[in-house]
């Protein structure tokens, strides 16, 4: 290392580095959100709010029923012990039993349902409309795989494709962001999340106490998708 550069120098440099691609990640993510927003009608002030609001009640979920079915939970500490190869293996001390609850997530669930209601009182049902939800829905039903302690996902990229495909094609003339965003967002809760959640097999197989609709593994899916349609119809 040369003289003239010190340690505490590449260190401050580094993390410094590492807060400038935050800051520009975060402004990328705005400014996308601020376009997509703008095509549908809502302002940059308005935009930012959403984006705010979707952010921070990502972390609310809200109880609406119990599904009967127990589901075993860790309780207490982890006891750590090497196994028969040497590996160093952590082994709950204590389990118990609880409820399986699901709930809605406020940011992933409400918001957009909030919004695709709003949009939807501008534009008016359609048959565009109805058949661009309808394709999303059987499309993530069809790619939706249950990840055991955290919710169903659905691959990132592919309802927004599908969205903004079928917008661009049935959407009346005018309406594609509008039909793309509600496609999108609602395709996802309906065919991922909640057509799933009547099912025996994929509660099993999540082994979560609480099950959120539009969170954990769909949250990312459903917010990515509403931006990415929007932009692309």
């Amino acid at each position: 290392m040369p003289p003239f550069i010190s340690f505490p120098f590449m260190l401050l440099a580094l993390v410094g580095l590492f807060l400038f691609v935050i800051l520009l990640f975060f402004l990328v993510q705005i400014g996308l959100v601020t376009v997509a927003f703008t095509k549908l009608g809502l302002t940059a002030g308005q935009a930012f709010l959403i984006l705010l609001a979707t952010l921070v009640g990502s972390g609310v979920n809200i109880p609406l029923y119990r599904t009967g079915k127990m589901v075993q939970v860790p309780q207490g500490g982890h006891h750590v012990f090497l196994d028969r190869y040497g590996q160093l293996q952590a082994r709950p001390q204590e389990m118990e039993l609880k409820d399986q609850i699901v709930t809605v997530n406020l940011g992933g669930c409400i918001i957009p349902t909030l919004l695709s209601l709003y949009f939807l009182s501008n534009i008016g049902f359609s048959t565009g409309l109805v058949i661009a939800l309808i394709s999303v829905a059987a499309v993530c039903y069809a790619i939706a795989r249950p990840m055991p302690g955290r919710g169903i996902g659905v691959p990132m990229l592919i309802p927004p494709i599908v969205a903004a495909i079928a917008a661009m094609i049935f959407a009346p003339e005018g309406q594609s962001p509008q039909v793309a965003y509600i496609a999108g967002c609602m395709g996802i809760l309906i065919g991922a999340d909640i057509l799933h959640l009547r099912d025996p097999k994929v509660l099993g197989l999540l082994g979560a106490p609480l099950l959120s609709i539009g969170g954990a593994g769909t949250f990312d899916g459903i917010f990515v998708t509403g931006i990415i349609a929007v932009l692309l119809a």
